[in-house]
């Protein structure tokens, strides 16, 4: 490859580098914070009421609200309790209390999260596409007969190797 491809892929790295800086950041800190997502790591707890349908089995009540590990407490006068809140099977209301993140760092993990169901998922795949040009592009950024080259090269390798053994160990 010659002078100008190098020149203009350390370009596209650069402008592109600047231009996700923001983006990247966020994705960086939502991902450290989904690493806690199965404790109660910047949660608070929130009261919250929902209105299903009467009637519901006791079961079935955990899946319309959406908690896991539901599990009912005890059964009295047509009111389901379980942790943390409460149904009525005759009016179908049920009073709980949920975990939630602050509202931005929520959205921050919302966005970390999107499906392909979700209109966000563009920007994850976006995203996604511009990490794999950086990983690239990065081979351009010094002259292969720069000895820095050379070095970033084992550096590489010693990312691969390590790479390969968090994914078979």
């Amino acid at each position: 490859m010659g002078r100008k491809t190098e020149e203009k892929m350390r370009t596209y790295h650069r402008y592109l580098g600047f231009f996700l800086a923001g983006i990247m950041a966020m994705y960086a800190i939502s991902g450290i914070i989904l690493i806690f997502r199965d404790t109660d790591f910047l949660k608070s707890e929130v009261a919250a009421e929902k209105t299903l349908k009467p009637n519901i089995k006791a079961d079935d009540v955990g899946k319309a609200l959406k908690i896991k590990h539901f599990e009912v407490e005890k059964e009295e006068g047509g009111i389901i309790y379980f942790e943390g809140g409460s149904y009525n099977s005759k009016t179908g209301v049920a009073s709980y209390t949920e975990k939630k993140l602050p509202f931005v760092i929520g959205k921050m993990t919302k966005i970390h999260k999107a499906t392909s169901s979700q209109p966000l998922f563009f920007l994850n795949i976006f995203f996604g596409a511009s990490l794999l040009f950086f990983v690239i592009s990065a081979f351009w950024m010094f002259r292969p007969s720069a000895p820095i080259f050379k070095k970033g090269l084992y550096f590489a390798l010693g990312g691969l190797v390590l790479t390969l053994i968090l994914l078979f160990v």
